[in-house]
């Protein structure tokens, strides 16, 4: 959290100022980032790209519509049909996944589901017919008469392992598990990913692509840990997404051209699958030249007893640098709505968070096949000031998350750049992985966060269009709304993240430069990644937690994966309740948490719907705390918290939790199926505080802030993956023009060794 620069104080919320050259897209649905679910028997043509989070088209809602009790979810509205300017088809608003019908034509041993299929585990389970789900040799193949594409595209099924699948028809994803395999059957590969999840005790693989025209060939059965940068592929390619991953990114499997159109629907491939093609063992497979990185397994700690972590050594990285990509989408956002008179006060309204949809005029775009010909050069790479960068792992990447950020034109040493724009919150993903090899980091905002060809920014958390037709009316005047994100990400599956964000009331005095801010509530994120466009935050609650409430979640949380392991669907979502003294915490099902009557909270002897105050000392950790992470180490068999306190002294600590026996997860080798492993921070106590790192102040002498960890940035090496390496980063002052070179702030990384 800061206070705004000189420039962007004056300016807070600059219009997005948007290029007119010609070729520019307007066609609305354009710019979203991911597929919809397929809807079984429904032609997936009609099913394109409106989803989520990205409406951009102006809202149905009325304002008011979304005031009041915000207990329920809230419906992501009736659907809607608009036009393509580049294509002449519908594009379609999906709303609420609709429950899974039975398919009509369902090949041998895929088994439809008729219910609710959201249960992502892979517990109870046998794999083609062995005990032991773990082996390394191929399943036989199986002999089909029938082709599953294209007669079966969209068809929900379970696995043999009782894993819910989606199939998908002519669409590969470029995100392979090595090594390919040849297996000889769709079966067989749906039986390699669940065994490959199984191996790595989470959820790793989320898709398949099987190839039945290669079984004759060195593999045909690809494994995929995310379903990011699809590709349409021969009509003879088939396909699955784990339906809970499918669901949550709204993925369809999209037959983009007249001419793949024709194909499947008017040539249906006539491959079978042969039961004589040679099988061969996962180890007998060449590895693909291809860099790829398999998500790491987690090694556990030995014996019974917790084991107390130590720092063993520490290395400085240094200030990140910002590399920004250097092109943008040609997209021409909907205009937002004007507000009354009456409406531009100085003071909070909590109306302008609650009742307007999102503003079509912020958030993430995402390159995909029908944005990728509305890409562009931008004509300045813009200098970037920005504090904040929590984030974390996710989907393959690591995230870094910013509050306030200024775009300026091109700067360095001897000139400083021009003031372009200001938002209140940027993405950028580390490329190069530095901090792997003790240096400093690279970090790259994305395709989709540009405005315009001069660098404006889009923000990373939307907007709603009271929030920002009120942004932009103010500018100047030294009042506006922001989202700040103030904590690390919570993993939700092995999708998406969550960050319970803030929504600020920012009020400036424009003479003394005096800033009052003011918490109005929060809402929730719910973060995909691996898309070319970049990290998307979508808003699907405008506002969860009041004003007068504790600030559930604004400091953070983690996630307690069930039996499914981590990456599951099952298990709860923890919060941190900052106040004054220390922590306090609530909970609720992973499956619930945009609904606020579904939290249950902490009271110090029992877990209660009621919350509690701000007064509350039902606490899981006091003290003088202003940022804090809390993991599981599998290494240490305990949870560690690391944090920085209220004192500015740019130092962070460190307790682990001093539990009477080894904590083990439910997913774990020796873990209870039947306990939530989470709960051991409610019954046990904490070690003494330890320094775990003491950075240096600001290059003004300013203390530092906004620190935390990056959890399984070193892969296997990570302390989160039974490793002893941790990745800190923080917001380090630099007192300097944020137009200079050297920016306001600098955001800082280094690593810990915790043996």
């Amino acid at each position: 959290m800061s206070a705004a620069s000189d420039d962007a104080s004056t300016l807070h919320a600059s219009t997005q100022a948007s290029s007119t050259e010609p070729g520019r897209m307007n066609a609305t649905m354009a710019a979203n980032h991911v597929f919809p679910s397929i809807q079984p028997n429904v032609d997936p043509l009609e099913q394109i790209l409106q989803v989520g989070r990205h409406d951009l088209h102006p809202g149905s809602h009325a304002k008011g519509q979304h005031h009041g009790s915000h207990h329920q979810h809230i419906n992501k509205g009736p659907k809607r049909v608009l036009t393509s300017a580049t294509t002449g088809s519908h594009v379609i608003s999906i709303g609420p996944e609709p429950h899974v019908t039975r398919a009509t034509h369902v090949p041998r041993q895929v088994q439809t589901v008729s219910n609710d299929p959201d249960d992502g585990g892979y517990q109870s389970w046998i794999v083609g017919g062995f005990s032991n789900p773990t082996s390394s040799s191929a399943p036989a193949a199986s002999s089909m008469s029938t082709s599953l594409c294209p007669g079966n595209n969209g068809t929900v099924f379970r696995s043999e392992s009782g894993i819910t699948y989606q199939t998908v028809c002519g669409i590969n994803y470029d995100s392979n598990i090595n090594p390919f395999l040849l297996v000889g059957s769709f079966e067989a590969c749906l039986q390699k990913c669940d065994a490959y999840n199984y191996d790595t005790h989470g959820v790793s693989c989320v898709a398949i692509v099987y190839v039945p025209s290669r079984i004759s060939d060195e593999d045909d059965c690809y494994l995929k840990s995310s379903i990011s940068h699809p590709s349409v592929g021969s009509a003879s390619v088939e396909g699955a997404i784990r339906y809970s991953v499918a669901q949550s990114a709204h993925l369809a499997a999209s037959r983009t051209s007249a001419a793949l159109l024709s194909s499947l629907s008017d040539s249906p491939s006539t491959t079978s699958r042969s039961s004589s093609a040679e099988t061969r063992t996962s180890s007998s497979i060449p590895t693909s030249a291809s860099a790829t990185v398999s998500p790491p397994g987690v090694t556990y700690g030995k014996g019974s007893a917790v084991v107390a972590p130590k720092v063993a050594s520490t290395k400085l990285h240094g200030p990140s640098e910002n590399r920004p990509t250097t092109q943008y989408i040609q997209y021409d956002s909907a205009d937002g709505v004007t507000l009354s008179k009456s409406l531009l006060r100085v003071g909070v309204d909590g109306d302008l968070s609650t009742g307007y949809d999102l503003s079509p005029q912020t958030g993430v775009l995402d390159v995909n096949i029908y944005t990728q010909n509305a890409l562009a050069p931008l004509k300045n790479v813009p200098h970037l000031s920005r504090d904040g960068g929590r984030g974390g792992y996710l989907n393959g990447q690591h995230l870094f998350l910013f509050c306030d950020t200024g775009s300026y034109s091109s700067t360095d040493l001897a000139q400083n750049g021009d003031f372009l724009d200001f938002v209140s919150s940027s993405v950028a993903v580390d490329v190069g992985m530095n901090g792997l090899s003790g240096n400093a980091l690279h970090l790259q905002d994305g395709i989709g966060e540009w405005s315009d060809n001069v660098g404006r920014q889009r923000g990373f958390a939307p907007l709603t269009q009271g929030e920002q037709a009120y942004n932009i009316a103010m500018q100047g005047q030294g009042q506006r709304y922001a989202i700040w994100i103030e904590s690390s990400i919570i993993p939700l599956d092995a999708a998406t993240g969550l960050i319970y964000a803030p929504i600020v009331y920012d009020n400036v005095n424009m003479v003394t430069r005096a800033a009052v801010f003011t918490y109005t509530g929060n809402t929730i994120l719910k973060i995909t990644a691996g898309g070319r466009g970049g990290p998307v935050a979508e808003r699907p609650v405008r506002k969860l937690f009041d004003q007068d409430q504790p600030e559930w979640g604004v400091a953070g949380g983690l996630r307690s994966w069930g039996p499914s392991g981590i990456g599951g669907e099952d298990g709860k979502v923890y919060l941190f309740g900052g106040v004054s003294g220390g922590m306090l915490m609530a909970r609720v099902a992973a499956d619930s948490i945009e609904n606020r009557g579904a939290y249950e909270y902490w009271n110090g002897d029992s877990w209660s719907t009621n919350m509690p105050s701000n007064s509350s000392k039902a606490f899981f950790i006091e003290g003088p705390i202003m940022d804090i992470d809390v993991f599981y180490s599998p290494r240490h068999m305990t949870f560690i918290a690391v944090y920085l306190t209220i004192y500015a002294d740019s130092t962070f600590y460190y307790r682990y939790l001093k539990a009477d026996r080894a904590i083990m997860p439910c997913y774990a080798p020796g873990g209870d199926r039947n306990a939530d492993y989470v709960e051991s921070l409610l019954h046990y106590g904490w070690s003494d505080e330890q320094v775990l790192y003491k950075a240096k102040t600001g290059l003004a002498g300013g203390y530092i802030y906004s620190g935390g960890i990056h959890s399984r940035y070193f892969g296997s090496d990570d302390v989160a993956n039974g490793g002893t390496r941790m990745l800190l980063s923080w917001t380090a002052p630099t007192g300097q023009n944020p137009a200079s070179a050297v920016s306001e702030y600098q955001i800082v990384t280094a690593e810990v060794n915790l043996a």
